[in-house]
């Protein structure tokens, strides 16, 4: 089940529901059920070479191998 973002239009608070698409949202401040969906930002895609430079680095550092390549993990 994604998230979901919402306005309560009977009390005016902004709140995230983890919902089905099937399901009703309800809001957990007042129980207002005039709840309307807000728009969604997408997220960035991570893959910009300063961050999986950084994301590398880390993993060097903590001792495991999990954001290397197959073949770069024979290299070391």
């Amino acid at each position: 089940m994604p998230f979901y973002s919402f306005h309560c239009a009977t009390c005016a608070q902004d709140v995230e529901l983890l919902i089905g698409i099937s399901e009703k949202p309800v809001c957990p401040t007042c129980g207002g059920r005039k709840l309307a969906r807000l728009p969604s930002l997408p997220a960035p895609p991570a893959r910009s070479p300063g961050m999986i430079k950084a994301a590398r680095a880390q993993a060097a550092r903590e001792g495991h191998l999990s954001n290397f390549s197959r073949a770069e993990r024979k290299k070391g």
